[in-house]
């Protein structure tokens, strides 16, 4: 295995912005939840461990602890949070509750030059950086020392040099911090030693080879959504073994206007890849008829996908692998770290893996790479641009853009809205500009007046928001002449909406997707 840093996870909502942080300084990451940790040790070419921060307390009985192996292996650690206080318990230090606690944006006083500081910080500087704790240190284990402190957190960089070992109170992986991503850059390169060689094209290659590996001669079935998760899927493995992968998209009738017919011909027009399209809209849409909880429109969508699976791979005969865009997210977040509720949210995925019934392995060749990560592999591919950028779908599709039971009517009137929004910021400049940006149609109607009528009709929503990686977001911040233009145009050429609002709600850290 590549080398590689480990982070444990003790259930911190921005673990993985820890992850992402090392890849950027060009260092493989991965998560793993504290109950697993030991095992994930062994793993070959593992050069430091990174222990997150979470909303237990140390001096709770039964609060998680790191595995007393990382201590043994001789392995730099960085503990950050939660991690520098169990960190500091565990090796004979002291962590009491603080009655001056930190929450938000505080400053530290550099005391002492470290490693973590080379070209960042200097003795006597004060830095801004982003707290988030109730307990705090207050006796270091032997041979540590302190490097900075707050005022609410003497001990605010901590460390013992000879051991490597390294730990922050506050959280340098958030953007609040400013230097905080060069301060785990300093980490993995300067005291793990890590080349920092990890690349999309080193990736790529890697991954073809453990495709080859893993289905050998055999023949692969991909379910093509008709996002860019399953698409650069399909191209990475088809890269790897051409015509023994079989393509199935299935059209479930709740996709974005002509987004069917752009899959249809990049796949079999451009890449001349193998591709059945089944038309499957009116069985989805009978099964969701009057269905209004969105878990179980999930669940229902899900399950017709396998059952569509199912019958074409019947039908086709001789294939031993069912493909996925799995991503990283994805499998972390359908493990229940800390007891929580993450487990449901991603039920539309297959993470876990598939029915036994279909008798089928799954090859899932992103289920290392972030999102962002995986539209540069797809520009690493050679997929058109417009695609590559195209904005995130959900698997359910337009399904979950209808809050309350959904109708072919409402996909029409939700299909027209969404491609009228889309147009209006395309013509603006600004869709490159936003992570996503879609149009829901709200389970509401309103009367109003146009012209010397009166109608009673739907109310549309608009979303837009910005992000690098799906994980956390902030509303984008149109002004008020575009919004005005597009709930114009809105109103005026899609019959069934008489009202267009905008909704600035932000996704904050531990939320998983928009809905």
């Amino acid at each position: 295995m590549t080398d590689h840093v480990l982070i444990v996870d003790f259930g911190s909502q921005v673990t993985q912005l820890i992850a992402r942080r090392v890849r950027e300084a060009g260092v493989y990451s991965e998560i793993v939840p504290f109950q697993l940790a030991e095992d994930a040790l062994d793993r070959e070419g593992l050069k430091g461990i990174i222990f997150s921060g979470g909303p237990a307390s140390v001096l709770e009985g039964q609060s998680p602890r790191a595995p007393q192996k990382a201590f043994e292996m001789g392995v730099p650690i960085l503990g950050i949070c939660y991690g520098q206080q169990t960190l500091c318990a565990q090796l004979g230090g002291r962590v009491e509750l603080s009655d001056h606690r930190e929450f938000g944006r505080a400053y530290v006083e550099v005391q002492k030059h470290c490693a973590l500081f080379d070209g960042v910080w200097q003795a006597g500087e004060s830095h801004q950086v982003w707290m988030s704790h109730g307990d705090r240190v207050v006796e270091l284990p032997e041979g540590f020392e302190v490097f900075a402190a707050s005022d609410g957190a003497p001990f605010a960089v901590a460390g013992d040099e000879n051991r490597r070992y390294y730990t922050f109170m506050f959280h340098p992986e958030v953007v609040h911090t400013p230097d905080g991503a060069q301060l785990i850059s300093n980490f993995v390169h300067n005291v793990c030693g890590c080349p920092g060689d990890w690349t999309m094209a080193s990736f790529k290659t890697d991954a073809i080879a453990r495709i080859r590996s893993q289905v050998g001669d055999g023949k692969v079935i991909c379910g093509l959504s008709g996002g860019v998760d399953s698409s650069v899927a399909a191209v990475l493995i088809h890269e790897a073994i051409g015509d023994q992968l079989q393509c199935v998209f299935v059209d479930t009738g709740m996709m974005r206007a002509n987004e069917a017919d752009e899959v249809v011909s990049l796949f079999r027009g451009h890449y001349h890849i193998p591709l059945i399209h089944v038309h499957a809209a009116d069985e989805f849409i009978g099964k969701l008829e009057g269905v209004s909880d969105p878990e179980k429109k999930r669940k229902i969508i899900g399950s017709t996908f396998i059952d569509v699976f199912e019958r074409e791979a019947n039908g086709i005969g001789g294939a031993q692998f069912l493909a996925q865009g799995t991503l990283y997210p994805d499998v972390i977040e359908s493990v229940s770290f800390t007891g929580g509720p993450s487990v449901t949210i991603k039920s539309h995925h297959n993470v876990g893996g598939l029915p036994d019934r279909m008798n089928m392995d799954l090859v899932e060749p992103l289920r290392e790479l972030f999102k962002d990560e995986v539209r540069v592999l797809g520009r690493e591919l050679g997929l058109p641009e417009p695609f590559v950028a195209r904005h995130p779908f959900p698997g359910p599709g337009l399904a979950i853009r209808i809050p309350g039971a959904i109708s072919q009517e409402k996909l029409e009137i939700l299909r027209k809205a969404d491609a009228v929004y889309l147009d209006e910021i395309r013509k603006a400049g600004l869709y490159d500009a936003i992570w996503q940006a879609f149009a829901v149609l709200l389970p509401v109607q309103s009367v109003g007046v146009m012209g010397d009528s009166r109608t009673y009709d739907y109310v549309c929503a608009l979303r837009a928001v910005t992000s690098t990686d799906g994980m956390t977001a902030d509303y984008f911040h149109f002004d008020h002449e575009f919004l005005s233009g597009a709930a114009t145009r809105i109103i005026n050429e899609v019959k069934g909406i008489n009202r267009v609002v905008y909704d600035i709600t932000s996704k904050p850290p531990g939320t998983i997707e928009w809905e």
